[in-house]
């Protein structure tokens, strides 16, 4: 197996490790690696109080991520999202109403936003597979499903592709 050389580092205001326990509580082989508390040095570049949490690591699925507490001044916006592809539609379901839980937000095609404004896809796993299919009219009729379904369902998709 490859040694991860590249992991995402997520800016928070202040929920950094109440976001790693959130996410580990979804993912299946997830825990929290390392928590590093702000001391002198850091509490006034970081505004944080001395004996707060800075910064955490932690794991989802066995991927490493990283959460940095590091003040309101930059938001999470849809331009970066973190893809999930599941096997089953309960797969589908467990992410997508974890995620969306307690102030989540639906969008469109498999999109969400949690509720630290973070950005994911939930996305069965054959969905690229339909989408790459040399016959366009199969994969045109998996699209124009996909865009009118917001938690994406796995058998609509596979009866579009079908022509069902």
């Amino acid at each position: 197996m490859a040694i991860q050389k590249i992991s995402p580092c997520l800016w928070f205001d202040r929920q950094a490790e109440e976001a790693a326990k959130f996410y580990i509580s979804l993912f299946p082989n997830s825990k929290i690696t390392s928590v590093l508390m702000t001391d002198a040095a850091a509490s006034e570049p970081s505004g944080m109080p001395v004996g707060s949490v800075l910064f955490v690591e932690f794991e989802l699925d066995g991927e490493k991520f990283a959460a940095l507490n590091g003040g309101p001044i930059f938001k999470f916006n849809e331009s970066v999202s973190f893809m999930i592809e599941c096997e089953t539609q309960k797969e589908i379901d467990h992410y997508w109403y974890g995620l969306t839980a307690n102030g989540g937000e639906e969008s469109q095609c498999g999109w969400l936003k949690d509720k630290y404004g973070l950005s994911w896809q939930v996305l069965p796993k054959q969905l690229m597979e339909m989408q790459r299919d040399e016959d366009a009219a199969k994969a045109g009729r998996v699209m124009r499903a996909m865009l009118e379904m917001r938690k994406l369902d796995l058998a609509k998709l596979e009866a579009a592709y079908r022509g069902e």
